[in-house]
């Protein structure tokens, strides 16, 4: 059975991180016409009637080039000015507002954009080096960036997150129930997977465990890998599991979650048909794991 996230990496392009200090291969690829530019100002980009947008390298403002690599036999770059292009207009939007685009005929990108993207949020946020403070110089082709005064070079982070689908009963069972929650934030009826960051020291199957009880007061014994999903939202590596609840009473935080539920599949199908319950969209690690419980596909999402 495929999964919706795996879509969103279904042809990774090659990042060429040998060529990255290779000057003058970057500038043979930066003088080919065929090469493809993604403008990123700040943090966001503008897409044109619901489509990501590519440009020769001819087309591409200045700023700060980024090598992504190579796919389908050409070069592929991003280049990351500061915020005042997105300023100037209208139309440009962050990682999640662009999702929908990445949902349809643009989701081949979605490798390359989510590349660029991370790339820029950790050149936007990281603009001293945290030793001395001193001001930090953008090195091979934006995946690094070392301080001027004391040398200390800075990499681009992702956090691990734990996401999963918690079950209890007997597996395959009528009876067998999923554990879902959901933010106060959120629209009535949705909710999803439950979610949070690894933390120093701790092994992911012991965040899942500890997740998992700090938010609804389930236990959980056994954990079991089931796959992961880039997520730079800004920085997230998800990191899917399934586990199996020891427990059932359902005590909420109230602090990260609203409400929290179990459902069985007949439930869960029944109240997604009619409305009442909204899952995750369809491109999310989460709905797959919705979906590889359920059983199928189920109506409905975000």
């Amino acid at each position: 059975m495929s999964y919706p996230h795996q879509m969103m990496a279904a042809d990774p392009h090659d990042r060429a991180a040998l060529h990255r200090t290779d000057d003058a291969w970057l500038d043979e690829r930066w003088a080919d016409p065929a090469s493809r530019v993604l403008v990123v100002s700040g943090t966001r980009i503008r897409p044109v009637e619901g489509r990501v947008e590519w440009v020769a390298p001819a087309e591409a403002p200045e700023g700060l080039r980024v090598l992504l690599g190579e796919w389908e036999g050409r070069a592929w770059f991003a280049v990351v000015t500061d915020a005042g292009l997105s300023r100037q207009g209208e139309g440009w939007v962050p990682l999640r507002g662009l999702l929908p685009s990445l949902a349809d005929d643009a989701l081949a990108y979605a490798p390359l954009v989510f590349h660029a993207l991370g790339l820029a949020e950790w050149l936007f946020v990281t603009r001293f080096c945290p030793r001395c403070a001193g001001d930090l110089e953008p090195r091979k082709s934006g995946h690094e960036l070392v301080c001027t005064r004391c040398g200390k070079a800075q990499f681009p982070r992702t956090d691990p997150a734990v996401i999963m689908v918690v079950a209890h009963g007997e597996p395959g069972s009528d009876d067998e129930r999923c554990l879902l929650g959901r933010q106060s934030v959120w629209p009535e009826g949705r909710f999803s997977t439950l979610a949070g960051f690894c933390e120093p020291g701790e092994s992911l199957e012991d965040a899942v465990r500890r997740e998992v009880l700090e938010e609804t007061g389930v236990r959980v014994g056994e954990v079991t890998y089931f796959g992961n999903q880039p997520w730079p939202l800004p920085a997230s590596l998800m990191v899917g599991f399934t586990a199996r609840a020891t427990s059932t009473a359902i005590e909420v935080d109230h602090d990260e979650l609203e409400d929290a539920r179990w459902f069985t599949r007949a439930e869960m199908r029944e109240q997604a048909e009619s409305g009442s319950l909204v899952l995750p969209g369809g491109d999310s690690i989460s709905r797959s794991l919705v979906a590889h419980w359920s059983g199928g596909p189920l109506p409905g999402h975000w």
